[in-house]
């Protein structure tokens, strides 16, 4: 048993042909980039490309196969040359008519074999197959029933933030108004979120969390992961992980102080100032964006929560204040990957490479230490400048 670094949840900007998959993402997000960052720098050792039922995604995976430096796992999931293993996933916004709102939900599949099943499901019950997150036109649960039927996983996405997902606006009050929860694999918090939040919420308290980037750049990789223990990085182990089998497990959640996140409180709809009455004092406006701590407190209904791997608040190197593209640059070079950098890296080894102040807020980083100040209304939170 080994521990793996994990991202489960990263898009792709453009195909290898240049043609766009996620409209919004950055046009250097390929695969192929996708799987050489993951390693170096980011220093990941398993991720979940969730555009991967794009027909040019899968022609450019064949291609990768053809050549050589992708290789099919016998237990599940791709293997490329630098070792990285992906699994290969689509993202999907249902909205059938049990929905409140729009949800967005992962699923991700073992093989080629059962991606191109899927791809081809899927193709006849959206607007455009070569998009990510199309809106299927299709029951939830029937989505559900096809992803188990092609030996996949199904996991609802970013579950708290306000706009489509599962909690947003999707349901009132429980999954079960949209969802068999016998179909459901693990549940994906979001950035705005953490464990013990979560579990202020006792349905969810028989699914195991994880926390993903949703990446839309290559920077973005790894913002948020988790450390898996396991037999061998495949998607069957990945699955055995999410339900505690054959000692495959989720080791640690690694993720942003909720108060980072872009929907933590509750703002006003055009200014962001936090909503204090119910009229907001700057702009006059009476529309607001509830947050997730808000939406939480509303559906909150456990006495007590599960034992759970802990959940620890690491701050992303790209917030810290004073740690600049030059300053990464150097850092890299000395040691390789941020995963050595926010995990492995002593203090006094930091020190001998940058200065002391910057050495200190990396380690606080690592132990999630620092202050903030809250994010809301679709802008992040931030860390509060030392005097």
């Amino acid at each position: 048993m080994n521990d793996f670094f994990s991202d489960l949840h990263i898009h792709i900007g453009r195909t290898i042909t240049g043609k766009p998959v996620k409209i919004t993402a950055s046009r250097n997000l390929t695969l192929n980039n996708i799987l050489k960052k993951a390693k170096f720098p980011k220093g990941l050792d398993i991720v979940g490309v969730i555009d991967c039922h794009s027909p040019d995604v899968i022609f450019e995976m064949e291609h990768l196969i053809e050549t050589g430096k992708l290789v099919e796992l016998k237990d599940g999931g791709f293997q490329y040359e630098n070792g990285v293993v992906l699994i290969p996933g689509s993202e999907i916004e249902i909205n059938d008519h049990h929905c409140k709102g729009p949800i967005h939900v992962l699923t991700y599949f073992p093989t080629m074999l059962s991606l191109k099943e899927f791809s081809k499901w899927l193709s006849e019950k959206v607007t455009n197959i070569q998009l990510s997150t199309q809106r299927i036109y299709e029951e939830a649960k029937v989505v559900q029933e096809k992803v188990k039927a092609v030996n996949g996983l199904f996991i609802p996405a970013h579950v708290f933030t306000p706009f489509k997902s599962l909690y947003g606006k999707g349901v009132g009050k429980s999954l079960t108004e949209v969802f068999n929860p016998a179909l459901i694999d693990a549940v994906e918090l979001g950035l705005s979120s953490d464990t013990n939040m979560a579990d202020q919420l006792s349905e969810l308290h028989s699914y195991s969390f994880l926390t993903n980037s949703d990446a839309h750049s290559l920077g973005k990789m790894a913002r948020e992961y988790q450390v898996l223990k396991l037999e061998e990085p495949t998607f069957k182990a990945l699955e055995c992980s999410l339900k505690y089998k054959d000692e495959n497990r989720i080791v640690a959640n690694y993720g942003l102080n909720p108060f980072l996140g872009k929907y933590y409180r509750t703002t006003c709809a055009n200014c962001l100032i936090p909503k204090q009455e119910e009229v907001c004092p700057n702009c006059g406006s009476k529309k607001f964006t509830m947050g997730v701590f808000e939406r939480i407190t509303q559906l909150a209904d456990a006495d007590d929560k599960p034992n759970r791997p802990p959940y620890i608040h690491q701050v992303p190197l790209e917030f810290i204040p004073g740690l600049g593209p030059k300053t990464m640059e150097n850092l890299l070079n000395h040691f390789g990957t941020e995963m050595n950098i926010l995990h492995r890296v002593h203090i006094s080894e930091l020190k001998k490479v940058v200065k002391e102040d910057l050495a200190e807020l990396i380690i606080q980083a690592r132990e999630g230490s620092l202050a903030f100040d809250a994010g809301g209304g679709g802008k992040y939170g931030r860390i509060q400048k030392l005097d």
